[in-house]
């Protein structure tokens, strides 16, 4: 498979390199790790938050899942992946920051907003459709207003799945209590594709502002 040659060449040119350059810093993290910022991106492969936000191995804890989503705060029986991880990272490494990171194209939103996926079988894309049943609500009045098409409707829905995210890390008690005593930070991006810029949430307002 060429595809996965190119994955050892690549490792080979970071030990030969990167890690080389940087090796006392792996050593100080064979030990352990204690990031500051926990990251929730999505899985797509153009979003990648270390290179994103220029950061060395160690600095950040990485939940990445279709959407950029966090489910609400339940406790029936499951394998709740993402939840376990906002717990590792907020209850045991005590980051001080969590940022949603959004995105443009996003394909989890762009499903979610025209539900082409809607009855699907489970490993046809029905895991996806439930997954990103989260965002229903949030969908009804941006497809009242904006239609189930277009660029508009599109990253009207990219930026609200960055709002419901945040709102459901706000239905975990650990996140409400740490987040009243100023423990937490939460905050919300958005990444632009095709021009490389950062839009962060300024939630007083609900928009989201260009970074400089």
């Amino acid at each position: 498979m060429p595809e996965f040659r190119r994955l050892l060449d690549g490792y080979r040119r970071f030990h030969s390199e990167a890690w080389k350059e940087k090796r006392e810093r792996w050593a100080r993290l064979s030990e352990g790790q204690s990031p500051s910022l926990l990251v929730i991106a999505c899985s797509d492969s153009r979003v990648d938050p270390a290179q994103i936000f220029d950061v060395d191995p160690g600095e950040i804890f990485v939940v990445r899942n279709v959407a950029a989503l966090v489910p609400p705060f339940e406790t029936s029986p499951g394998q709740h992946g993402v939840s376990a991880a906002l717990e590792f990272a907020i209850q045991f490494l005590k980051v001080r920051h969590v940022v949603v990171l959004g995105h443009a194209m996003c394909g989890g939103c762009r499903v979610a907003l025209d539900q082409s996926l809607r009855g699907a079988a489970p490993g046809e894309g029905g895991f996806v459709a439930q997954w990103i049943a989260m965002l229903d609500q949030a969908r009804e009045p941006i497809a009242a207003r904006l239609g189930t098409e277009g660029r508009a409707a599109e990253q009207a829905m990219e930026h609200a799945a960055v709002a419901v995210s945040l709102a459901n890390l706000r239905s975990f008690p650990c996140v409400q209590e740490k987040e009243a005593s100023g423990a937490l930070k939460l905050h919300g991006s958005y990444f632009s594709i095709s021009d490389g810029m950062l839009h962060v949430l300024d939630e007083a307002t609900a928009t989201f502002i260009e970074t400089e």
